[in-house]
């Protein structure tokens, strides 16, 4: 497999749907700057692709614990104001914390998994505020 180009969402979404979790996995952990690199890269395109109009009036920080075989990966984003913003790390006070595999956050961002699936099976874990949870993927 090449390079998977996260920063590209429909070459993301192409390498989602084309490999299975484990591949992807392996693909990422192999390229230069590995997982880090890979959300980095997707962290910045939810937030380049956030739709203020939609998050009219909402605030929420969201705590992301992204797992992977090279331990887990804390992704912190602010929405407020119309903006969104995010940075690499542990927000303070998180509305809602969500824990998820890697493979299946990108499965979930790529639109190819469905979260209530993904967190009726426990492969993806909301602590606390569920309705912020639900109404994330609605904003980008």
């Amino acid at each position: 497999m090449s390079q998977i180009d996260a920063s590209d969402f429909s070459a993301l979404s192409a390498a989602v749907e084309q490999n299975s979790n484990e591949e992807l996995v392996a693909a990422i952990q192999q390229q230069e700057g590995g997982v880090g690199a890979v959300l980095g890269q997707v962290f910045a395109g939810m937030a380049e692709s956030f739709n203020p109009a939609k998050a009219a009036g909402q605030e929420a920080t969201v705590q992301y614990e992204i797992s992977s075989p090279a331990g887990t990966h804390e992704w912190a984003m602010r929405i407020a104001d119309g903006r969104c913003e995010v940075e690499e790390g542990k927000a303070e006070s998180p509305r809602v914390t969500i824990r998820i595999g890697l493979a299946d956050f990108l499965g979930l961002i790529t639109g190819k998994a469905a979260g209530m699936q993904l967190f009726m099976t426990g492969k993806l874990k909301v602590k606390g505020d569920m309705g912020a949870a639900m109404k994330l993927q609605k904003l980008f």
